[in-house]
């Protein structure tokens, strides 16, 4: 408990390892109650945080201007914090298995500036045992100190949701764990200096890694269904917005919707549940399927894309093709594991290279991660089809008028709502060939 009556003294510091759009909203919210360290290795970032932009959205830039947190790319500065958050990035391998490699380096980077009597707390997504099998091993061979002795380990998981200012690290319910009574306590009450909503105790690490991996399962198991509907009733030639909104007047009724699931949570978690289940001998089922369904559904939207543009009368290979949004949400600037390239992708494959514009996207992030850049809205111009493939909050407000406005002159119009902000029979009533899921 020492250590948590020091932290709200001020006499000792908080170090979060990992500057992103995890680490930044966590940097700050310490940085109203405690003096915080915010470290991450890029130092160009660094320097944007210091100069009071935010490139995230998550925090604003006014509150970057006036947080007190220290921000460094110096690993030394570590050295002044006790209280240590780990929150890097757990992506998967193009193979589809966790790819541990910055919870790792982090954890050396973390050994290399580790004192004694100190506290390390992990929040990347993993599967249940990285934590004590994984991390702690790197921590006490670099840093030469022994876990349970010299230091100790918790895990609680991230639930920031990018993009949404509702539910933020403040009003979320924040699970923690500690490898034992006494380091749970000090991480519950640190992290109760700043989670309005409450922390959840959780029995063990164990537990709350694989309370993390299963929350987005979840999601991406029941979106999976809302998929394979759309799939069945564009078939019957049933427009499934239609049926989900008769289904949800039952009080029970989950709402969920189909479209493209990407982003570094729901579309990679399942994959590390599925990886460590695979190590000990069982090989799932439900989980993998509904992975293989989402997964599938950039094909499928072309698919249809090509079958509209076919019965329209569009020439495929001189067809002049337009998205609209890139990232992997709405009103989000994050292109990690943005699905959306799965459409540009299968387009690739019929010979159409098409118009990519995102008002919110990191356009950086897009050239560096994709290889291509984002067009400027002037350029989304003469578009035989339209693919609306982010439900931004400024594509929903677009009148029917500045749609057609991107269109080439004549009667030849496809438009491809994914997420369906459009109401079919008022874009129908326009002559464009409409089609959602």
């Amino acid at each position: 408990m020492n250590l948590y009556h020091d932290i709200v003294g001020k006499k000792e510091k908080i170090s979060v390892i990992g500057l992103g759009y995890v680490g930044m909203p966590v940097a700050v919210a310490f940085g109203k109650k405690a003096d915080v360290i915010g470290f991450d290795l890029n130092k160009e970032k660094v320097e944007t945080y210091k100069k009071g932009i935010d490139p995230t959205k998550e925090v604003g830039e006014k509150v970057i201007r006036e947080t007190t947190v220290f921000f460094t790319f110096s690993e030394e500065d570590i050295k002044k914090a006790k209280f240590h958050i780990i929150a890097v990035p757990t992506p998967i391998t193009e193979e589809k298995t966790p790819d541990l490699t910055s919870i790792v380096s982090a954890s050396e980077l973390l050994g290399r500036n580790l004192t004694q009597g100190s506290i390390v707390v992990y929040e990347s997504t993993v599967y249940p045992g990285v934590t004590e099998d994984i991390c702690v091993p790197v921590l006490e061979e670099i840093s030469g100190l022994k876990c349970g002795i010299d230091f100790k380990v918790g895990y609680s998981p991230e639930r920031i949701n990018p993009g949404d200012k509702v539910h933020r690290l403040e009003t979320i319910v924040k699970v923690v764990s500690g490898m034992d009574d006494e380091s749970l306590d000090v991480i519950a009450k640190v992290y109760e200096l700043v989670v309005e909503a409450g922390v959840y105790r959780a029995k063990s690490i164990k537990v709350a890694e694989a309370a993390k991996v299963i929350e987005n399962s979840q999601r991406d198991i029941n979106i999976a269904f809302m998929n394979e509907l759309a799939i069945i009733f564009n078939e019957l030639e049933i427009d499934t917005q239609a049926v989900l909104e008769a289904a949800g007047t039952k009080w029970n009724f989950l709402n969920f919707q189909p479209g493209l699931v990407g982003g570094h949570c729901i579309g990679v978690d399942p994959y590390y549940l599925t990886y460590k289940a695979d190590q000990v001998g069982y090989r799932s089922q439900i989980i993998l399927s509904g992975r293989r369904i989402n997964d599938d559904m950039g094909k499928y939207i072309v698919e249809n894309i090509i079958k509209k543009s076919i019965n329209s009368n569009i020439l495929i290979k001189k067809a002049r093709v337009g998205i609209f949004g890139f990232t992997f949400k709405e009103n989000c600037p994050d292109t990690r594991n943005t699905r959306v390239i799965d459409i540009v992708h299968e387009l690739n494959k019929y010979g159409i290279e098409p118009l990519v514009f995102d008002p919110v996207a990191d356009r950086e992030g897009a050239i560096t991660e994709y290889g291509f850049a984002l067009k400027d809205v002037g350029h989304m111009n003469n578009l035989d089809v339209i693919i609306v493939a982010v439900n931004h909050d400024e594509f929903k407000e677009y009148s029917l008028n500045r749609w057609r406005s991107f269109y080439r002159n004549g009667d030849k119009k496809v438009m491809i709502d994914v997420k369906g902000i459009m109401g079919r029979k008022v874009v129908d009533s326009l002559d464009i060939s409409y089609w959602r899921l």
